[in-house]
């Protein structure tokens, strides 16, 4: 509650711009937030999601404080995502294609086939959904302080699980859970389209259901894809993957890449002090 003046001016603001903010809560870690408001299409939820951060930042400085979105500040305390709830609708009869009442967690043929194809672009994916080397001190992060990290490690789904990749928390839409703060909004929507397009038109099978606590019984999955330890890797996948590299086109996919492989470079030429630490007597 001692941030609520500046929550508050936040969901103010968001009901201005005509967003319909629906709930705001204290999450996980020291000082951190979690603000929600109401779904639109891909185009417009990335508009106001940069829009939100520019906003945030800025209301934050007015009140003498500093916002980030950075995925892990704090390597005790969880990091930030940014979950993305998805349903896909027709334009010709407004109806919701992912939703299907006969299903035991009401969704559609085509919405698993759509989580299917996430999951199968999902090593690629992870170099657009977390584009930072701090990302994989998230998504492959130890358990902090509160007993959880809250952010996945294995391309798997459940229901209304959250220590899944993609969770299913209701009918007719589900959570991915895997993209981070620092994720270009434009580029997380993209993605997200591509690889779950993808999906539909090639009936990708998302496979069995995980019923179960990836966090302490995830070692008993043998067969779960494990998403890319650093950002070297995820680059690696993207590079390679046909998938993305269509969805995207040659000249933005190579802009990205080389971009990215700068920083990788960058950080890999920097000397930490735990390399001084661990190895100056070897």
């Amino acid at each position: 509650m001692r941030r609520y003046d500046v929550v508050a001016e936040i969901c103010d603001a968001m009901i201005e711009l005509g967003w319909s903010p629906y709930q705001n809560d204290h999450e996980d870690a020291n000082g951190q937030f979690e603000m929600n408001w109401t779904y639109a299409n891909a185009l417009v939820t990335a508009d106001r999601h940069a829009f939100f951060k520019y906003m945030v930042k800025s209301i934050a400085e007015k009140h003498g404080l500093r916002a980030t979105f950075m995925p892990k500040p704090f390597l005790s305390l969880t990091g930030s995502g940014c979950h993305v709830h998805v349903s896909l609708w027709s334009t010709a009869t407004g109806n919701n294609l992912f939703h299907d009442p006969a299903d035991e967690l009401g969704l559609s043929k085509a919405a698993y086939s759509f989580i299917g194809g996430m999951m199968h672009s999902a090593d690629a994916l992870c170099a657009i959904t977390n584009p930072t080397v701090n990302s994989y001190k998230r998504i492959n992060a130890p358990v902090t302080l509160s007993g959880a990290t809250w952010s996945p490690n294995t391309v798997t789904y459940g229901g209304n699980n959250r220590t899944h990749m993609i969770r299913i928390p209701d009918s007719g839409r589900f959570e991915f859970r895997l993209a981070d703060g620092a994720a270009n909004p434009y580029l997380l929507q993209a993605g997200l389209l591509i690889a779950g397009l993808d999906g539909i038109r090639n009936s990708r099978d998302p496979g069995k259901r995980l019923d179960i606590n990836m966090y302490t019984d995830g070692h008993t999955i043998k067969d779960a894809k494990k998403l890319p330890l650093n950002m070297l890797d995820a680059l690696r996948a993207l590079a390679a993957s046909d998938v993305l590299a269509k969805g995207l086109g040659p000249e933005p996919l190579s802009a990205f890449l080389k971009l990215k492989h700068a920083d990788w470079n960058a950080y890999a030429g920097h000397l930490t002090e735990w390399e001084r630490q661990s190895t100056l007597d070897c």
